[in-house]
């Protein structure tokens, strides 16, 4: 069964691949649109992120934000193929602008190593690409559930140059090695740690979350420069952004650190609001405060 699953994925990525972006991206948009109208799973907790992030937005504007949000996932899973497959050279040309790129460069030609804090939105396989473009970039991978298309992951993520590690104890040394070496770490500061050992809980856009400590530990440990890393999605193509992060995400004090770390994803989010991944269960609380936010979905 799996095999079969591994096998439509690729006809899907493959298919969509040979498609104009700006095509793939209206078939998402046109697949998503039916999917609101359905209410499944992924519209239900989109609708209650923006509740929860959103609550001074009058409820008609929150409805209307949870469904350019799912028309957003739409267009992110139909371009997946075209972004994963198409050569570097041709993602590149329609990346249509690269802004605050020398906070990278000019930390790595001081000698610094560079995390990049890379949140959730627009398409961040697109950040992962061009990051590697600035410097020896190394990237934590978790193998996919479907074991056949780890090898056409590995080869879409790792083709403009990042090398990419496994998420157990010897992958994060190498990523930390990396890092106090000078280079480049890719982190995800916005996904839900598995371990209740490897996050807290800080508020997110005001509500408490499940926060993963992993970024702010290996920032602390390494003294390496801290970046906000984005690709926007634009009519055409991509827009890259690198901003600061808060010097706090550097705090001794975790939980200091966590929410300074959390304030850089949510000025990241009011970027581009509906390009964030909010069907994504981002507001779980480890361990539990009081009611589960889904537990009536």
């Amino acid at each position: 069964m799996n095999a079969l699953k591994a096998a439509l994925v690729k006809l899907f990525l493959h298919g969509f691949a040979l498609l104009p972006l700006g095509v793939s991206r209206a078939v998402g948009r046109t697949l998503a649109a039916a999917y609101w109208q359905l209410n499944g799973a992924a519209a239900r907790v989109t609708r209650r992120n923006i509740e929860l992030a959103f609550p001074h937005l009058a409820p008609a504007e929150r409805d209307a934000l949870a469904r350019d949000s799912l028309l957003a996932t739409g267009e992110l899973a139909a371009e997946m193929g075209w972004v994963w497959l198409r050569p570097w050279p041709v993602i590149a040309a329609r990346i249509e602008s690269v802004e605050g790129a020398q906070l990278v460069t000019e930390a790595l030609a001081a000698g610094s190593g560079v995390v990049i804090l890379a949140p959730h939105i627009g398409n961040w396989e697109v950040l992962g690409l061009h990051l590697a473009t600035l410097g020896p970039t190394v990237s934590l991978f978790e193998p996919p559930h479907l074991v056949a298309l780890e090898p056409v992951m590995r080869r879409a993520r790792e083709r403009s140059g990042a090398t990419l590690v496994p998420t157990d104890s010897r992958g994060l040394a190498r990523l930390l090695r990396s890092v106090r070496q000078g280079g480049i770490a890719g982190i995800l500061p916005d996904q839900v740690p598995r371990s209740l050992n490897a996050g807290e809980n800080v508020e997110f856009m005001g509500v408490r979350c499940f926060t993963p400590t992993l970024a702010c530990q290996m920032i602390r440990r390494s003294g390496a420069t801290a970046v906000v890393g984005t690709a926007l999605r634009t009519a055409r193509g991509f827009r890259v952004i690198y901003t600061a992060a808060e010097p706090d995400v550097a705090s001794e004090d975790i939980h200091t650190a966590l929410q300074a770390m959390n304030r850089g994803v949510a000025a990241a989010v009011a970027q581009a609001p509906a390009q964030y991944q909010w069907e994504y269960k981002r507001f779980k609380v480890r361990p539990r405060e009081g009611r589960d936010v889904y537990h009536d979905l």
